[in-house]
């Protein structure tokens, strides 16, 4: 086993993320365990725990790398000025990230934070910077003093997806519909942006 002082900090910390995220694509989130990390490194699970603060803080900062992954994948998405286009080449890249990384996409979703412990600020603005895609592509239907409604609309779709993407991760979907999991999520965001546009018509009169 690895001494201490074979690596720096960083090096631990970029070793233990690598370990801990190809531990998840193989053995699901229920797999991630300091204990796992700490072997596939070579190192102790004492020493995880000096450079983390406890297995909440491990599976934060990989979902942080999650969300930047997500991040990387959305924002090449072409961009048209159409929310409809934009909205959906979105979709179609969310999709393939989730059949990609299944395993990375749940971990997002199935973490829970302890009680006495709140989202830092890094995190929160990871996960700002993946809506603010989405924001900017509902961009034509708000106007440049609606910044906090477009943000809502934004967090909105998310989550609505996200119940569809679940039901369906759980093989429930099928208790409601029929219709393939894309074909709900592209439904969803039809009816959403209809509203939103008749939401905008009505303002404008």
């Amino acid at each position: 086993m690895a001494r201490r002082s074979d690596h720096t900090r960083k090096q631990i910390f970029d070793m233990a993320m690598a370990a801990a995220e190809r531990i998840v694509e193989t053995d699901g989130f229920c797999g991630l365990t300091a204990r796992n990390i700490a072997g596939a490194i070579g190192y102790s699970p004492g020493t995880l725990y000096n450079i983390f603060d406890g297995r909440d803080d491990i599976v934060l900062h990989l979902n942080g790398r999650v969300l930047d992954r997500l991040y990387n994948r959305l924002v090449d998405a072409p961009v048209s000025g159409v929310p409809n286009v934009d909205i959906g080449g979105l979709l179609d890249r969310y999709f393939d990230f989730l059949h990609d990384h299944p395993n990375l996409w749940r971990m997002l979703f199935e973490h829970k934070l302890s009680r006495d412990r709140s989202f830092p600020v890094w995190y929160v603005l990871k996960v700002d910077r993946v809506l603010g895609l989405v924001s900017s592509a509902l961009e034509p239907f708000f106007c440049d003093e609606e910044k906090n409604r477009k943000a809502e609309a934004a967090r909105i779709l998310w989550a609505s997806l996200h119940g569809i993407c679940s039901l369906a991760d759980m093989g429930k979907l099928n208790a409601i519909t029929n219709r393939p999991v894309r074909d709900m999520a592209k439904e969803l965001m039809r009816l959403l942006l209809a509203g939103l546009d008749v939401s905008r018509a009505s303002i404008l009169r």
